[in-house]
């Protein structure tokens, strides 16, 4: 039973993968977390990361396939600003990987995280019915520092693709087309979140994992009913993504995430 429910809320965070460009690790993580807590797992936070980011690049991968085939595809813009993205999971990496960056912690910057991706969502459901003038040139080298740098960092520090951080940047602050936002976010996401599980994999020898199937902090065999969903929800997502009126999706994602940071945050205090 737990193996279907794992799979189900896989498919739920794939789809929002594919509506948002955001990786789907806004949900995988707060997944991982309470079934690493409620296991017994004395430090879960770079484990949920690290799994997490598994799941994403599931999800992501199979968004960017379903992108491709519709010819919503952008190789150069979101190979640049997955590149950048890898240099900040170095730099996330060293956070998390420090004495400092405790469950307390954790919780307090992913319900941040959360309610930040709420407003921007918010916010974006506002304006959907505007009419934008949109930037149709490719994304600078510079606005691939600041949107991949953040990013990749951002997915370090969280357990997420940094779709929350690039999709926005990109569509509100450099004005770019939506629909090619998330198709570059998505591409963007598979590099960044590969590069996250190489990382820590190779870091964590003697982690406590909840099952033997691990490699450093990355726990396959509990990610992958979850990256399983993500890859079906994944498809899905994308699929109704140049389809799809997603002005009252965004309001109910903002509400939706709002209430999980309500809710951590409640956990730890």
């Amino acid at each position: 039973m737990e193996l279907i429910i794992l799979l189900l809320l896989g498919i739920v965070a794939g789809i929002v993968a594919g509506l948002f460009g955001l990786g789907g690790g806004i949900l995988f993580t707060p997944i991982l977390f309470v079934v690493f807590s409620d296991a017994g797992i004395e430090n879960p936070v770079v484990l949920t990361i690290a799994s997490s980011l598994f799941c994403t690049f599931v999800a992501s991968l199979a968004s960017s396939v379903r992108q491709y085939q519709q010819h919503n595809f952008y190789w150069a813009d979101g190979i640049k600003v997955g590149m950048l993205g890898a240099i900040g999971v170095m730099l996330g990496k060293m956070v998390i990987t420090s004495p400092y960056y405790s469950k307390k912690e954790f919780v307090i910057f992913f319900s941040l995280l959360l309610i930040y991706v709420a407003f921007m969502f918010y916010r974006r459901g506002n304006r959907e019915s505007q009419q934008i003038e949109n930037d149709v040139n490719p994304i600078t080298w510079e606005q691939s520092v600041v949107t991949g740098g953040l990013g990749g960092f951002v997915a370090a520090l969280a357990g997420i693709g940094g779709g929350g951080v690039m999709v926005p940047l990109m569509n509100l602050l450099y004005k770019k087309e939506f629909a090619r936002v998330v198709s570059t976010s998505s591409l963007a996401i598979v590099i960044i979140s590969l590069s996250a599980v190489i990382q820590l994999g190779i870091t964590g020898n003697e982690v406590q994992a909840l099952t033997v199937y691990h490699w450093g902090y990355v726990d396959f065999g509990a990610a992958l009913p979850l990256a399983a969903g993500g890859l079906l929800g994944g498809f899905v997502g994308a699929l109704i993504n140049l389809k799809i009126d997603r002005q009252y999706l965004q309001y109910a994602f903002a509400v939706i995430a709002v209430g999980m940071a309500v809710k951590l945050l409640a956990e730890v205090f």
